[in-house]
Order: C-alpha cells, then structure tokens, then sequence
C-alpha cells in the first residue's frame, strides 16, 4: 500500500496559512502571507528537495492547485529536481468546483474525496504525497488516511490565521520518527500514525496508570 504523506509548514500557534508570501491566501483577511521566508536557507532547500524526489504522486485540495499550476510550469530548468517532479508525475486535484485540470499530468478526483484517495493509496507507486491543501488536509484526518506527517514548525506566533489542527481534529496518536533543525531555527518534525489516543491517571505518591481509548470511554 502506498503511504500517503504530508509535509506542511506551520508557526509555533500552528498557523499554516500562506507561508510563501503576501498574496498567496489573503481569505479572512490573513495579512501576515510570507511568514516562512526569512527561514529559507540551503539546508532546508535540500530537505525539501529530496522529500519532494520520493513522490509518485501528488494530491492537492484546489487552491493549492491553481497556486502552484500558475507558478511550477514557469520553471524549466532541468537541474530543479522539485519543478521537474511537480512538473511530470501525476496530480491529483479534490475539488468541488472545478471542471477541469490543465496542469501536465493532472487528474480531477470524482465523487467521494475519502472513498478515492482510498482507491489510491492501494495502487502500486511511490508515496502519494500532500503539500498544503488545508482544507483538504481535514477530511484526510477525519477519515485516518494519512500515514506520516512531515511538519517543518517555525520561530514565529502569529495569533490568527488557518491552522492545520483546529476544532473537529479527530484524535489520534503519532510516533516521533525524526527530527532535524537548521541555522535559521526551523525544526522538522516526521511522525508516523500510531493509532487511538491512549490516555493516563497520575498521582502523587502512586504508580502512572496508562489505558486505551476504548477503556478511556466505558
């Protein structure tokens, strides 16, 4: 099975929204777009270069789409291995407004997003991997379909903003499996799911007592 990945920036309140610059979501009338790139340095760009090689395939909600199909087709140097893979492999776009995609090698999803990223995950390839989309970002939580989320956090609060967990998060555990930090102070985090919350009881002077959620909800 195909392992669907998530890599997503995020301030320290958990702000996710427009960190590539002034005008890239304005909605709510967010004025803080471009919080990211006082952080951009080299060691960052070669992370994100050879997570972005490992793609088979990407799924994007449909403003991460149309940013990304009026922008990534302009870069045709063959030396930008992050281009040339958003370029040539297959996109798959959750929208429910749009009736067509004209981006190399984009694929419209039809019908139940969950149902087809579903069918998805089962096919043969590389990891199916997911860069913003926070909409969509949601109802792959809500159906438990993301199997690794690669969050890069950095030295900023905002206050306002769209958050990548907010309220309806469905609880779920995660498993810390890397981390790194570069000279700017941004620091990646990559957590792999871990299955149902699991809960605990401490007290003064007695042993730590650590249950299920199941056992949490009887």
């Amino acid at each position: 099975m195909r392992k669907l990945v998530v890599g997503t920036f995020l301030t320290l309140d958990g702000v996710m929204q427009a960190p590539g610059g002034p005008s890239e979501d304005r909605e709510g009338g967010f004025r803080h777009g471009g919080w990211l790139v006082p952080y951009f340095d080299e060691k960052f760009a070669e992370i994100m270069t050879e997570w972005t090689k490992r793609a088979g395939a990407f799924l994007l909600g449909r403003k991460t789409y149309e940013i990304f199909a009026a922008s990534w087709p302009k870069a045709t140097d063959p030396a930008d291995e992050i281009a040339t893979a958003l370029n040539t492999r297959p996109k798959f776009v959750a929208s429910r407004t749009l009736d067509k995609v004209n981006w190399n090698n984009s694929h419209l999803l039809k019908g139940d997003v969950a149902e087809e990223v579903a069918k998805l995950k089962v096919q043969e390839g590389g990891e199916i991997q997911v860069h913003g989309s926070g909409d969509l970002l949601q109802t792959l939580l809500k159906h438990n379909l993301i199997d690794t989320l690669r969050l890069w956090q950095f030295p900023v609060v905002i206050g306002t903003g769209k958050r990548l967990f907010g309220e309806g998060t469905v609880p779920a555990s995660f498993r810390l499996v890397d981390t790194e930090q570069t000279k700017t102070g941004a620091v990646l985090h990559v957590y792999e799911r871990a299955g149902d919350l699991k809960y605990g009881e401490v007290e003064v002077g007695q042993e730590t007592v650590i249950f299920d959620s199941e056992t949490a909800h009887t």
